[in-house]
């Protein structure tokens, strides 16, 4: 949005969010690193994957891993429930799907209330940041970080053992 202030013009900039609740807290995913959400499906067990992997799901011929959102957060864990989504989000290395207990509509928040985890909690922890919105706080997740490096690598070989053992 541009206004026009005396002689001075600023650009107001907003991110767009898709929010998701789980354990009846909400959090986010910025909405460029989401490629579609799925109703939950029957996750088969993937062996040798993770601790943080469900196992994985077919999506249009395409197979992916399915991270425990809940233990990934450090929330209790449950069983996968019928009116439980899949969020479908590319990072930069693989294509996961993180179980949510509800998907809520995308969710456009100015810059300006969204605070940086650089500046709450120092460090490379799965926090993007905090939105402030009109009824509380989403905690903003980011998904180049909810899997480490070495999860991702062993997520990826154990993706290909499967692969190859269905051949």
């Amino acid at each position: 949005m541009r206004s026009r202030e005396g002689s001075r013009q600023y650009e107001m900039t907003s991110q767009n969010f898709v929010v998701f609740s789980i354990a009846n807290q909400r959090y986010a995913l910025n909405l460029e690193s989401v490629r579609r959400i799925v109703r939950a499906v029957e996750v088969t067990p993937l062996p040798d994957a993770p601790e943080p992997i469900l196992g994985v799901i077919d999506v249009q011929g395409q197979v992916i891993p399915v991270v425990d959102t809940r233990r990934r957060l450090g929330l209790p864990c449950r069983e996968i429930e019928l009116s439980d989504q899949f969020i479908i989000v590319q990072d930069s290395d693989l294509t996961l799907a993180f179980v949510a207990d509800e998907v809520l509509p995308v969710m456009e928040v100015p810059e300006a209330q969204v605070a940086s985890s650089d500046r709450l909690l120092p460090g490379e922890g799965m926090v993007r940041g905090l939105a402030r919105v009109d009824d509380g706080m989403i905690v903003v997740l980011s998904t180049e970080r909810l899997l480490s490096r070495e999860e991702k690598q062993d997520v990826s070989s154990a993706l290909v053992e499967a692969v190859e053992a269905m051949q």
